[in-house]
């Protein structure tokens, strides 16, 4: 973000809402809690059924709503079991937030636009500085955002053998034709 006062973007709001969650307040201080909506906006009045929805431009809304859902039981065990393909594979070890969000955020690009369906995010478990891992608990959350949303079907927890907790399992969308 630039220093001349700029709005966040989407995407940069979203993630600086999931890091202001997990802050902590300093020893003596009460936490302060910051709502979501500024203080002299009014929350959007739902519409009237038989009316348009219409953004604040007046521009209707876009009709698909992508929402990143959890992998079905029986597509996770053939996952598992090596009964559906993992077509690609990125590890992100060793790598601080920025380099992992740009090398996924490509990677999963490239490979929808390729065509492919399953791939495997090796995120590690991070348990090496007492924790519970960094880019472990950051990926889910950003697969969640709308950069991500166009991208990704689902995800979940990959098996033991693929890297368990360390890793996912993600589902690409597929490929829109021209036409269709």
């Amino acid at each position: 973000m630039s220093k001349r006062g700029d709005k966040l973007s989407e995407d940069d709001r979203v993630l600086w809402n999931l890091v202001a969650r997990t802050a902590k307040p300093l020893k003596g201080r009460a936490a302060i809690d910051i709502p979501e909506l500024a203080a002299d906006a009014k929350p959007p009045t739902p519409p009237q059924p038989g009316q348009p929805t219409a953004n604040a431009a007046g521009v209707a809304r876009p009709k698909v709503q992508h929402v990143t859902h959890r992998l079905d039981e029986p597509t996770l065990d053939k996952l598992s079991k090596g009964r559906l393909p993992i077509e690609g594979r990125v590890d992100l070890h060793g790598m601080t937030q920025d380099e992992a969000y740009s090398l996924l955020f490509s990677f999963l690009h490239r490979a929808h636009a390729g065509g492919i369906r399953y791939v495997l995010v090796i995120t590690g478990k991070g348990s090496s500085s007492g924790g519970d891992g960094v880019l472990r608990r950051a990926v889910p959350a950003w697969l969640s955002t709308p950069a991500f949303r166009p991208l990704v079907s689902s995800h979940d927890h990959a098996a033991r053998n693929h890297g368990g907790s360390g890793a996912l399992y993600i589902r690409l969308r597929r490929v829109a034709r021209p036409g269709a």
